[in-house]
């Protein structure tokens, strides 16, 4: 049997510190604590509740709604009656929720609201395997489904000793966890997750940090193992304090009540923050300026010793204790970061000067490397070893090396077990005792490592040139007025770009008019690529972009729900746009010489 996985950890907070909070959610306006005792009491009964209603050893449960406490209550209780948890993203369509509930072998969906029971309901016929629909609390039940208070009444059908039972009989080798892929190509695959990865790779993210019981806010979606790690397994481990957030539209808001000790944003998130204070501090004028600008420097000089691991010199370290004192804390504060001791990334590359930006602030974020195939981390910067562009040097206790095509490989404690019902998959992902990433990468001489792209979105050229795009794409969008940007060049002669507009930014440069054709936003956007240009070679410089009307959206197709870039998907959408400017440039060509750099 495992005694540390993450359900029997769960059990020690009960006893470690059972008054301390748990979990703080808003009812009625007001945010309401949970103590550890209680939440382990609520857990215990949602778990003898469910075998009750007859899941089974190894069963499979899945989770369709934002986060609140009867998300984690229902995964963590599954996991302790032996059972699988596997989130759906709020964003799915029917279509989507079908597959993964049919798919995953769902006996039991717990759903938020009547909107999420809705899909569930309109493809019920194609879910046979799904017995009951389990609503979240406060939530009506119809067409069904039984309310919360019904579902825990269900564990008196139950005994502590049967639960005990499915408890004692976890193995760390069992799954624990099923975590599906966003799907950027086909249908999501389901991640398998062991007992054994996420207790080791909680424990590991942890001792990053000094094992500390951190405050956090949870906001991200609970269906991707990075949140599920910060909401779920982390504060398993520590005993931590979670916060729900009411939603993402509040998040800013509930910052400020929250008052995290750690938070985790993806690149998106950074760029907003960055965005709105860098327009706000853009509004300081006079000595207060001078004095903002004077912090600023100050913080930077700071964090960039703290990266390298060295001490703060005496009068710089007067200097920033002043900077705090006169401008930071104030700052810090207004944000709801006066506590906050680690800020991270990941998800997704983050440009270097969001992250300049914000060590200015004295707010250093630290980018994080991994993927949902080994538990979320592979690499990751820390306090005293950061070193920015790069996503830090691996975990300890892993093996990452590259591949002789550049590829990260990583063997460990936290690779999957593999690809739910998918052999061929597995086998294609884990090669030799390796989890073959996908992406692309370098070491320096220090052991940081660098992401240099991704295998599959490289684009090879009418030419033969191999370009990873990500690169170009994170240099342009260091424009506040872009914000999305995607290289276009397959099979074509050279590169072009189709962009998105950030509209807050965009609508200060031209108040009036047609955003996608103002002609100040052209030309700025133009001056941004000719800079991006300059540092690239010639067969990866942009030659042509389009500003398209509107930005990506996830329910418009172009987005993953983690936010990543569906590029087949947007080579579709916009193939009239792609195709007019190549029309451009062969016309434009027509009459020249072509560039033999360009073939």
């Amino acid at each position: 049997m495992a005694r540390d996985s993450i359900p029997h950890r769960l059990l020690r907070q009960a006893v470690d510190r059972p008054s301390s909070i748990a979990y703080q959610a808003k009812v009625a306006g007001t945010w309401q604590p949970t103590t550890w005792k209680t939440f382990v009491g609520e857990v215990q009964r949602a778990a003898r509740a469910m075998i009750a209603l007859g899941l089974p050893r190894g069963g499979k449960v899945a989770i369709l709604g934002f986060n609140r406490p009867e998300w984690v209550i229902f995964d963590h209780a599954s996991m302790m009656a032996g059972g699988v948890p596997a989130g759906i993203y709020t964003t799915c369509s029917a279509e989507e929720v079908q597959y993964i509930v049919h798919h995953s072998e769902a006996h039991l969906v717990l759903v938020e609201n009547a909107a999420q029971l809705a899909k569930v309901i309109a493809k019920r016929a194609e879910m046979p395997l799904a017995k009951h629909l389990v609503m979240m609390d406060g939530a009506a039940a119809t067409d069904g489904a039984i309310t919360w208070a019904e579902f825990l009444a269900k564990a008196d059908g139950a005994t502590e000793a049967q639960l005990t039972e499915r408890l004692d009989a976890i193995e760390q080798a069992d799954l624990a966890t099923l975590i599906y892929t966003s799907g950027t190509t086909g249908p999501p695959k389901g991640v398998m997750l062991s007992h054994g990865n996420l207790s080791w790779t909680s424990r590991a993210l942890l001792d990053l940090g000094g094992r500390v019981a951190d405050t956090s806010l949870s906001y991200l979606p609970l269906s991707h193992i990075a949140e599920q790690m910060c909401t779920v397994h982390m504060p398993a481990t520590a005993g931590g304090t979670v916060w729900f957030a009411e939603s993402i539209e509040k998040v800013a808001e509930n910052l400020k009540d929250c008052r995290p000790t750690a938070f985790f944003g993806v690149p998106r998130i950074w760029e907003k923050f960055h965005a709105a204070l860098a327009a706000k501090l853009g509004e300081v004028t006079g000595v207060k300026k001078r004095l903002v600008a004077w912090a600023r420097g100050v913080c930077a000089r700071v964090n960039a010793h703290r990266d390298r691991g060295e001490p703060i010199p005496r009068v710089l370290g007067a200097q920033y204790a002043l900077a705090q004192r006169l401008v930071i804390t104030k700052l810090k504060t207004a944000l709801g970061f006066d506590r906050v001791r680690e800020l991270f990334s990941g998800a997704a590359p983050i440009a270097p000067d969001v992250l300049e930006f914000f060590a200015s602030l004295d707010l250093p974020i630290h980018e994080i490397y991994g993927q949902s195939e080994d538990s979320g981390p592979t690499s990751c910067n820390t306090t005293g070893r950061t070193k920015i562009g790069s996503v830090g040097p691996p975990l300890p206790g892993l093996e990452v090396k590259l591949g002789d095509d550049g590829e990260i490989l990583i063997k460990g404690p936290n690779v999957f077990l593999g690809y739910f019902k998918e052999p061929e998959a597995t086998a294609d992902a884990l090669r030799e005792g390796y989890l073959c990433s996908g992406d692309l990468g370098a070491f320096d001489k220090q052991g940081f490592l660098s992401i240099t792209g991704r295998k599959k979105e490289i684009i090879i050229t009418a030419g033969g040139k191999n370009i990873a795009p990500k690169n170009i794409e994170a240099a342009v969008k260091q424009s506040p007025l872009i914000g999305e940007a995607v290289v276009i060049g397959d099979r074509r002669k050279f590169l072009t770009l189709l962009v998105t507009l950030d509209d807050v930014a965009a609508r200060k440069v031209a108040p009036a008019g047609d955003l996608a054709t103002a002609s100040e936003i052209r030309v700025a956007i133009q001056s941004q690529i000719d800079t991006v240009n300059q540092s690239l070679a010639r067969v990866e410089q942009v030659k042509k972009f389009a500003i398209l009307p509107k930005p990506f959206g996830i329910d418009t197709g172009e987005l993953t729900p983690t936010m990543k870039l569906k590029r087949k998907v947007i080579a579709q959408m916009y193939a009239r746009e792609i195709d007019a400017m190549y029309a451009v440039a062969d016309k434009d060509a027509s009459s020249s010489r072509p560039d033999a750099d360009d073939t």
